[in-house]
């Protein structure tokens, strides 16, 4: 098995990649959804899953996005999030050296440097989706992600460097919304002036 992971700009993003996985016959079990508890409000967490844990969270209703909730993954803050790498966020959070998510998806294959820019998108703002598939599906994975514009990750590890960032840890503060709005909006000025010079 493989781990594929796609960080999205807006929740919907996600939503609808989460969605287009599931459609192509990937069993919900093998997929996770992580986003900031900033994500715009298109999100609704049920009344069941919120506030129940991480059993809310890890719970399938119909699909993974009827198990969205709320809890808290050091680093991060609350989150809302479903699925395996949520499970195991939490999981590794207690007593483990990296913990968080970062430690979550260093044990789900992904390695240090990616992991470390991976939670630092969720962090300012981004929504993060897993997927655990057979290595014969990595390329279709892919693609289906890919559909859903995914964040130019390298690009924005770049320019969080360049701006002072260095590691996520999980003990830094989870971003507030007034950061998360701030950085969502410096990326879009830049991807506009890019639009513009195109």
């Amino acid at each position: 098995m493989k781990t594929v992971t796609r960080s999205y700009e807006s929740y919907a993003q996600a939503r609808a990649a989460v969605e287009a996985i599931e459609e192509a016959g990937i069993p919900s079990s093998d997929v996770s959804l992580i986003g900031n508890q900033h994500v715009e409000s298109e999100h609704e967490p049920s009344d069941a899953a919120t506030g129940a844990g991480i059993g809310g969270v890890v719970g399938g209703g119909v699909g993974l996005l009827a198990g969205l909730g709320l809890l808290a993954i050091p680093g991060l803050g609350p989150v809302v999030a479903a699925g395996w790498l949520a499970a195991l966020a939490v999981g590794t959070a207690a007593g483990a050296v990296t913990g968080g998510l970062v430690g979550a998806l260093i044990s789900a294959g992904i390695d240090e440097e990616e992991a470390t820019v991976l939670s630092e998108a969720v962090r300012r703002g981004g929504t993060l989706v897993t997927v655990r598939v057979p290595d014969g599906e990595v390329g279709r994975v892919e693609g289906l992600l890919s559909i859903h514009r995914p964040m130019d990750l390298v690009a924005h590890a770049s320019a969080w460097r360049a701006a002072g960032w260095k590691s996520s840890s999980a003990h830094a503060p989870a971003a507030s919304p007034r950061e998360t709005d701030i950085d969502r909006k410096r990326r879009e000025w830049r991807d506009q002036g890019m639009g513009k010079q195109a």
